[in-house]
C-alpha cells in the first residue's frame, strides 16, 4: 500500500472536517492495517498523508514494508538530518523566523490538541 492509496480515505478526513479526528482515521481498516505507533501514524500519515511534497517524496515507499523502531538521538545528529528532497531548505527558512513560527502555530483541533496544520516533512 502507498500514500496514493489512502487517498479516499484523505478526502473523506478532510471533507470531516474537525469532527474526522485521529482516532476516526486510525480506525480505518487500511490505517489499522500498518499497525505503526500511534505517534508515527498521527506525524507520518494524519498530520502529512496528503501534503504536496511529503506526496512527492514518499509516494512510493510501500507502506507495508516500513519499520519502526524507539531509539534515542543526540540533539545535535539533528543539524544533519535532511528534509524530503521536495522541502530542502524547509527547516532553515523556519528556522531564519522562528518567532514568527512560533506565535503563529497552525491551530489545534478542538478537544485533541493536534495540529491541523502542515509543516516540513522531515526523513532519516
Amino acid at each position: 500500500m502507498k500514500l496514493e492509496d489512502l487517498s479516499s480515505l484523505m478526502k473523506r478526513r478532510r471533507a470531516g472536517g474537525l469532527s474526522y479526528d485521529y482516532d476516526r482515521f486510525r480506525a480505518d481498516p487500511a490505517v489499522a492495517s500498518l499497525r505503526w505507533p500511534d505517534d508515527v501514524l498521527e506525524q507520518f500519515l494524519y498530520d502529512f498523508g496528503e501534503n504536496p511534497a511529503f506526496m512527492n517524496d514518499y509516494g512510493n515507499v510501500d507502506l507495508h514494508e516500513v519499520t519502526w523502531r524507539l531509539e534515542t538521538i543526540p540533539a545535535a545528529d539533528f543539524h544533519g538530518m535532511p528534509t524530503g528532497a521536495t522541502d530542502v531548505g524547509c527547516i532553515e527558512e523556519f528556522a531564519k523566523n522562528l518567532v514568527h513560527w512560533v506565535q503563529n502555530r497552525p491551530k489545534r483541533s478542538a478537544g485533541t490538541g493536534r495540529s491541523t496544520g502542515r509543516g516540513c516533512a522531515r526523513r532519516s
